[in-house]
């Protein structure tokens, strides 16, 4: 049977070997706009993988689009740059194209050095808090013209292609959407007004790259933004970009600033695919579904089902970049999928740093992490099989150590199954479970059951030792925690007991917050149950918006810090919080938990005393490192490192990477 993933594809004249398209995603590798070696190094690798095109940026256009952590495309200097991606792609199986565009007012003065960034209309952004200025009608001409000069330059260093940003809230689609266009001349108004720069662009960049050069456009499929474009304008503006020009359309969604979830781990894979469907009805080019596809069978189902001729895959060959080399042999069961967590793709870059992966910790270091043969392998055992020990032992069996991991436990996985248990946290299972099979594929001696004291360190006798034990739930100094209706969030999260009807959260970080989201989604209708209803008519909307997010718990978080979450990264976080108001969590902030009662916990805020009744408490206070065998094997004379939250409680990332690290001798 033909795999519809692997059947070839046109765009304009340009054929593409399969149907996986890597869209373009914010690196911040380019330095002072230049492309580096480690940009370079990145895609060569996703493109030995297997990915049909590749697409990369975004580039800028002129000195006010963007920042000098972008690749640079406004000026012939760094064309040789760019020639030297678009060789490294090309030479390794893809098709390679740049995306083109201006931030507006998303830029930032401080990345601008003091300049403000420019806008339709002077409407300050949420993200920025900054108003930026009114362009003129001489700096349109001359931003449409910088697109152009751009779109040559691209076409010069020898890509295949160039995409065009016309959505996510940046310059393009700020023109379009009424909520930031105000203007009252030739550019604003009407959707016909509204649309003329867009398409102004794309007809300047058609005459200079010439008629058989590719242009694809990135566009909303819903901006998701109150007052903004609506749906049936975003088909329209589709339409005439084809008129205009436009080869293909690749179908993302939401502003940076809408309060819909586009990229975490809560939204559903494939989701958004009825958005790229709505625009491949409305258009006879190429179209390109994308957010949260990080699997080849939800790949195939959404072209099959019609919703695309192609699909982007971005987080996911972050994560995996022989995704596409692993489907297309028959090896889907080695796939490394994304989890959606965004803590180093997208948290990296409020951070200003280079984007790096939770589940792959040599994406960003192609070139330093390279998998060499030692030529002394050593016996190495590691203790622990969670998110670090398991990083560890397939960072040390690739280089051809011999490694033996102990797991006290029945399975391999550690607090990867605890982290995800709550709802919409699911993937961290699946990674778990991906882990475990990245070793099974490894001549790497798992001992399940069995745990590890002084007498068998010192059995074994190996030449280096790594610890990754994990850590313990704390119990907080506090009267009370002793009764029986006092639980651990840990245990509650494994399944292990469970809750009465009012229940008192205490510790409002991360574990706290996702046990009270568990907790009140129990007695939620099902999506299946959802649908049922919603298609026979049997309630209205409201009515099962409010069975969605009302279940039959009571729950409260007490939390003693002024903010809840703050160990969530700050892509999940909002999310998060907004969950918590959704499905009806009490919070009480700045509070401190004076003392457990059989009746429930009496806190003080301010002064102020008061009892929230509770049939069940759940302590979420934290996690302390477990660390019982530094001592043995200091004692025994045994080279150890510890890591993971062995070493110090910490997220699923720093257990990765430091599993990896001492895995592979490098420093921490």
């Amino acid at each position: 049977m033909n795999d519809l993933l692997f059947q070839p594809i046109r765009i304009n004249q340009l054929e593409i070997k399969n149907r996986i398209f890597m869209p373009a995603m914010h690196m911040n590798m380019a330095r002072n706009y230049m492309v580096t070696e480690r940009l370079v190094a990145f895609y060569a690798e996703r493109a030995r993988g297997g990915a049909g095109m590749i697409t990369v940026g975004y580039a800028t256009v002129d000195e006010l689009s963007g920042n000098p952590g972008n690749i640079g495309a406004h000026c012939d200097d760094f064309i040789p740059g760019l020639a030297q991606l678009a060789t490294a792609i090309r030479d390794n199986g893809a098709r390679a194209s740049v995306q083109l565009n201006h931030a507006g007012r998303y830029n930032h003065s401080i990345l601008l050095g003091g300049k403000v960034p420019v806008a339709p209309s002077p409407i300050a952004s949420r993200l920025t808090r900054e108003t930026p200025k009114e362009m003129t009608l001489e700096e349109i001409a001359t931003t449409i013209g910088a697109f152009a000069a751009a779109a040559l330059r691209v076409k010069s260093a020898g890509f295949d292609a160039v995409e065009i940003l016309c959505g996510t809230g940046y310059l393009i689609s700020e023109f379009l959407s009424p909520l930031t266009n105000h203007r009252s001349d030739e550019y604003g108004g009407s959707f016909e007004k509204r649309i003329r720069f867009g398409l102004a662009v794309i007809a300047a960049v058609r005459q200079v790259v010439g008629v058989d050069f590719p242009i694809l456009v990135r566009l909303n499929g819903n901006e998701f933004m109150t007052g903004g474009s609506t749906r049936q304008e975003l088909q329209a503006f589709a339409r005439a970009l084809e008129a205009a020009g436009v080869d293909a359309f690749c179908v993302n969604v939401g502003w940076h600033e809408a309060q819909v979830p586009q990229i975490v781990t809560a939204v559903p894979r494939g989701v958004f695919a009825y958005l790229a469907r709505g625009i491949r009805e409305c258009v006879t080019v190429p179209v390109i579904a994308s957010h949260r596809i990080n699997d080849p069978e939800v790949a195939r189902a959404l072209l099959a089902d019609g919703c695309c001729d192609m699909v982007a895959m971005g987080r996911a060959l972050i994560a995996d970049p022989q995704l596409p080399e692993k489907a297309r042999r028959h090896h889907e069961e080695e796939i490394l999928h994304c989890v959606a967590c965004g803590q180093g793709c997208f948290d990296n870059l409020f951070k200003f740093k280079a984007v790096e992966c939770l589940c792959n910790p040599r994406a960003g270091y192609e070139r330093e992490r390279t998998v060499k043969p030692t030529a002394t392998p050593r016996k190495l055992m590691v203790v622990g099989g969670g998110a670090a020990g398991m990083s560890a032992a397939l960072a040390a069996a690739e280089q051809g150590h011999e490694v033996s991991l102990y797991e006290q436990s029945f399975r391999l996985g550690g607090q990867l199954y605890l982290a995800g248990a709550p709802p919409g946290r699911e993937e961290f299972s699946l990674l778990a479970a991906d882990l475990a099979q990245q070793v099974a594929l490894q001549p790497i001696r798992v001992h399940l059951n069995s745990p590890v004291d002084s007498a068998l360190l010192a059995a074994e006798k190996p030449d280096r030792v790594i610890l990754a034990t994990g850590g313990e739930s704390m119990t907080p100094p506090i009267p009370g925690v002793d009764l029986p209706q006092v639980v651990q969030a840990w245990d509650l999260l494994a399944g292990t007991v469970l809750s009465g009807r009012k229940v008192v959260v205490i510790g409002g970080g991360a574990v706290g917050v996702e046990t009270a989201l568990l907790l009140a989604e129990e007695g939620t209708i099902s999506g299946e149950a959802l649908k049922f209803l919603l298609v026979n008519g049997a309630e209205t909307p409201e009515a099962l918006l409010h069975l969605a997010t009302h279940g039959s718990k009571e729950v409260t978080i007490v939390e003693l810090l002024g903010e809840l979450g703050k160990n969530f990264g700050r892509t999940t976080r909002w999310g998060m919080l907004q969950d918590l108001q959704r499905y009806g969590v009490e919070t009480r902030i700045g509070s401190r938990a004076l003392e457990i009662t059989a009746s429930g916990v009496r806190i003080e805020k301010d002064g102020v005393i008061e009892e929230l009744a509770a049939d069940t408490v759940v302590l979420a206070a934290g996690t302390r490192s477990y660390n019982p065998l530094a001592e043995s094997a200091a004692a025994l004379g045994l080279p150890f490192v510890v890591v993971g939250d062995a070493q110090c409680a910490a997220m699923v990332f720093d257990a990765v990477h430091q599993g990896y690290a001492a895995g592979a001798d490098i420093i921490p």
